[in-house]
C-alpha cells in the first residue's frame, strides 16, 4: 500500500447498515460507558445482511460468512468461551452517518463500522454484542473490559500504541466541509487556514493533526480559531449561521453529509482533504483492542479472511466506500507519528 496522501474525489451514494437484534436503552453514570445502544445479533445463521434499515445511505448485502475454526482457535480463551465479541462504538449522540448511526427503524445501530463486526464476529463463531458509547467512553470502555474491541473509525496512531494494539482495514482520511459558496481550497497547506474558524471533535486524531495546525500558525504571529460543539447537528447549525468556516472530520461522514445538503440552502462542499497520518504516510483505520489482550492477530486473520473471499469487498461497495479499501489487514501497522500525535 502507497504510503503517500490520496486525493480523491469520494462522491459517493447514500445508503446504510444492518439490523441488529434489540435496543436497549440507558445511560451508564459518572465517567463511563454510556451504553445507549446494546444490541446483539443470532451467531452461526451463516449470513451476515449489511446496508439494512440505513435510510438509503448503503444497498442492502446480504453476504454469506461461516466461523472458520482455524482463525477462531486463536481468539483468548476467555472471549472464545464467552462465545460473543463486543464491539465499541463510540457515535453517541447523534450518531454519524455513513460510519455509526441510529437507522430508519429509529432504533438499530447501522452503519458501516457495526456492519464490518457482524462480518467478523461471524469469522469468528462469535455472537456480535454492540454497545455504544461516546468517542471519549469508548477508549474507558475498551481500558476497564467492557468492549472487546473497538470498530468506529479509530484512527492508528504511535501514541494510541502504548495502549492500544490494531488491525488495520481501511484508509484514513479526513476532511474539511465548507459552505458551497466558499472559494477558498486546501491541499495540504495549513497556511491557508489562517484567520478562519474550524469546528473539529474533541478527543480525536483530527483534533491533534488541527492542534499542531494551529500551534504553527501562532508560532507565525497568525491565528486559527478551534470551536467545539457537542454533537455533529450543533456543528453544522454553526456551519449553517456562519459561525464556523468549515468543518473538519472523518473523510466518509463529511462527503455523505455534503452530498446530502445538495440542492438545499444549507449545501456545503468538500474544500479539502489530508490523510490521517499527515503529509508523508497514509493513514489507516483499525481495529482497536486492549494492548496485550491477544486480539490484534485474530482480528487481523478475520479480516484477511474477508479480503480473501470478497466480503469484504462487498461490504465496502455497498457502504459506497471502496475508494478506502485496503489489501491486505496488518497488525499495528505505522501510524501518526508521535511528533505530531
Amino acid at each position: 500500500m502507497s504510503t503517500h496522501i490520496t486525493r480523491r474525489s469520494l462522491i459517493r451514494g447514500i445508503t446504510a447498515a444492518t439490523a441488529v437484534a434489540t435496543l436497549v436503552t440507558g445511560l451508564a453514570a459518572c465517567g463511563g460507558a454510556s451504553d445507549a445502544a446494546t444490541t446483539t445479533d443470532a451467531a452461526g445463521s451463516g449470513g451476515v445482511t449489511v446496508g439494512r434499515v440505513s435510510n438509503g445511505a448503503a444497498k442492502e448485502t446480504t453476504l454469506k460468512v461461516s466461523e472458520v475454526k482455524s482463525i477462531s482457535a486463536q481468539l483468548p480463551d476467555a472471549v472464545r468461551k464467552s462465545g460473543k465479541l463486543v464491539i465499541g462504538s463510540g457515535t453517541l449522540p447523534s450518531g454519524s452517518a455513513p460510519l455509526g448511526y441510529t437507522g430508519g427503524d429509529q432504533k438499530t445501530l447501522t452503519g458501516s463500522e457495526p456492519d464490518l463486526g457482524r462480518l467478523v464476529a461471524a469469522v469468528l463463531g462469535l455472537e456480535p454484542e454492540i454497545k455504544q458509547f461516546t468517542w471519549e467512553n469508548l477508549f474507558v470502555g475498551l481500558d476497564s473490559g467492557k468492549v472487546d474491541v473497538a470498530l468506529s473509525n479509530v484512527t492508528v496512531t504511535e501514541e494510541r500504541k502504548r495502549k492500544y494494539e490494531f488491525a488495520s482495514y481501511r484508509k484514513d482520511d479526513l476532511a474539511l466541509e465548507a459552505p458551497k459558496s466558499s472559494t477558498w481550497t486546501f491541499e495540504g497547506d495549513y497556511e491557508v487556514l489562517a484567520g478562519k474558524t474550524l469546528s473539529v471533535g474533541a478527543g480525536t486524531n483530527q483534533e491533534r493533526i488541527l492542534l499542531a495546525w494551529k500551534k504553527k500558525l501562532e508560532s507565525e504571529g497568525k491565528k486559527l480559531t478551534v470551536k467545539y460543539f457537542q454533537d455533529n447537528n450543533s456543528a453544522y447549525l454553526a456551519l449553517n449561521g456562519g459561525r464556523i468556516d468549515a468543518y473538519f472530520g472523518p473523510n466518509p461522514s463529511m462527503t455523505y453529509h455534503s452530498a446530502k445538503t445538495a440542492g438545499t440552502p444549507n449545501e456545503t462542499r468538500i474544500a479539502g482533504r489530508f490523510s490521517g497520518a499527515g503529509e508523508s504516510l497514509q493513514g489507516l483505520i483499525a481495529a482497536t483492542a486492549k494492548k496485550d489482550s491477544g486480539l490484534a492477530e485474530p482480528l487481523a486473520a478475520a479480516l484477511n479472511h474477508l479480503i480473501d473471499n470478497g466480503q469484504y469487498a462487498k461490504w465496502l461497495a455497498a457502504w459506497n466506500l471502496s475508494d478506502e479499501a485496503v489489501t491486505k489487514s496488518e497488525v499495528n501497522p505505522p501510524g501518526l507519528p508521535l511528533t505530531d500525535s
